[in-house]
């Protein structure tokens, strides 16, 4: 399969900046210099993080997660992050709603007839919209 790389539009990195800037530290620069890897040196103040969707993309094999876990670490000493991510549309929607996001954790669904467990279980959010009064 072979790789290939997508950047920021210049107008949302504007946006963004705009809003949350400025950014004095990308953990994701393209190209990446040879033998570079963010997950193992410190951020900056306020990074803008676009890392590689696709584990097969990253360094070590290493995906998005991976960027995640790194900037929520960062936040606990006091940087902070901007990562822009993939998101399927339903969840824009109820985000775009006002939904509540509630994580339930990686729930282990039952099989309807056998109630075996799904030996794989799946990170699940709950999303609760509360009626208009």
């Amino acid at each position: 399969m072979s790789r290939r790389y997508w950047l920021t539009p210049p107008e949302v990195l504007e946006d963004l900046t705009r809003r949350y800037g400025p950014f004095d530290f990308d953990p994701c620069p393209c190209p990446r210099p040879e033998d570079y890897n963010s997950l193992e040196i410190p951020w900056g103040q306020m990074n803008y993080v676009n890392p590689p969707f696709r584990k097969h993309d990253g360094v070590g094999g290493k995906g998005p997660t991976a960027f995640v876990h790194k900037a929520i670490a960062e936040a606990k000493q006091g940087k902070g992050s901007v990562l822009v991510l993939p998101v399927q549309s339903y969840v824009m929607h109820l985000a775009a709603a006002g939904a509540e996001i509630v994580s339930l954790g990686r729930v282990k669904w039952l099989e309807a007839d056998t109630k075996e467990q799904m030996p794989g279980p799946s990170p699940i959010c709950a999303f609760v919209l509360r009626g208009e009064k």
